[in-house]
């Protein structure tokens, strides 16, 4: 039996180099750091969406439900999820606790009450990417093992992602599980979801639910989990895609640059690349999220083992001068 094991390294993650070449030659790419409070529109619209769709379709039928959950719920609830990746980043308002309460209120739609843990671990992915024990975006052993090169296991897995992500919290190490942001987080989604379930009816909470797993599973929205961080060209551990699907996802597919200017706001990140290109058009990047899932499922060379992965400790001290030096906005404490 094939043994099914992710890529081991031992050298550090490779944003901060390419952070510290990009910024000596264009350093004018720091004028483009900062927040854009205007991001909160589009978070007001998108969400008063999802939530006017919801209302209508509380006694609707069952075949309705998934179907507008599937095109139109999944587009609007993955948008949910890159805006509140730029409040986790603080690049909507300044400070903390503004786009706390932000990403709790653009968390309504999403069902699960996760915008503040997001917060919390995902600023660990950036710190101490590849390493295991803190990054929560790897997929744990068991994952690994049991999914293998298997299409059916593979497509389960990633219809049920939100499942898979859930189990990996009690491995990871220096997260802090619960604080007054995340009981508030959880009071402000609880009570919402009772008013909406009594006002409205059962069906406003199968469709925002479907329209969450959708939007991060077995969709090509979804397929963006695929395309940042899963080795698909020799070991090279992030890439950006570019494609149409931008436009409605707020330039969620630029991850090498916001991985690279993690200061830089959604709607200047094509900028990055547009002033710098000769440090991104060499690397390896995707334009069909479409054909990823597809090629995800399929290849058998392809799985939760295309990961690269390193020893504790290898990342983290060039990481943290990144976060002293204000290039990583956002705070690793809420």
């Amino acid at each position: 039996m094939k043994k099914f094991e992710t890529m081991r390294v031992t050298y550090p993650e490779p944003h901060m180099a390419r952070t510290q070449a990009i910024l000596k030659k264009y350093p004018e790419l720091k004028k483009l750091f900062g927040n854009t409070p205007s991001t909160a529109f589009y978070i007001l619209g998108v969400v008063s969406l999802q939530i006017g769709v919801a209302s209508l379709l509380g006694h609707s039928s069952p075949w309705l439900i998934l179907l507008m959950a599937y095109t139109l719920g999944a587009v609007a609830n993955h948008a949910c999820f890159t805006l509140i990746h730029d409040c986790t980043h603080n690049l909507v308002f300044k400070g903390n606790a503004a786009n706390c309460l932000l990403q709790i209120f653009t968390n309504l739609p999403i069902i699960f009450p996760s915008s503040i843990s997001f917060r919390i671990y995902h600023m660990k992915h950036h710190l101490y990417q590849g390493e295991l024990d803190r990054d929560a975006d790897l997929p744990r052993p068991f994952e690994v093992k049991w999914v293998g090169n298997s299409s059916f296991k593979k497509a389960l897995w990633f219809l049920c992602y939100f499942l898979p992500q859930l189990l990996r919290v009690p491995y990871l190490k220096g997260i802090e599980l619960v604080n007054r942001w995340v009981v508030l987080n959880w009071l402000v989604e609880v009570s919402f979801l009772t008013a909406m379930v009594h006002f409205a009816g059962w069906g406003t909470f199968g469709y925002l639910a479907l329209s969450s797993v959708f939007s991060i599973g077995l969709h090509p929205l979804g397929a963006r989990w695929i395309q940042e961080h899963y080795v698909v060209y020799q070991k090279q551990e992030t890439y950006s895609y570019y494609g149409p699907l931008n436009l409605i996802a707020f330039n969620v597919g630029y991850h090498n640059e916001h991985h690279d200017l993690m200061s830089v706001p959604w709607s200047r990140l094509p900028q990055v690349r547009a002033i710098a290109p000769e440090f991104y058009n060499s690397l390896y990047y995707h334009t069909s999220w479409t054909a990823l899932l597809i090629r995800f499922i399929t290849d058998p060379q392809l799985g939760l083992f295309s990961r690269v992965t390193r020893p504790p400790g290898t990342t983290s001290k060039s990481s943290f001068s990144r976060l002293a030096s204000g290039e990583m906005q956002s705070s690793v404490s809420v």
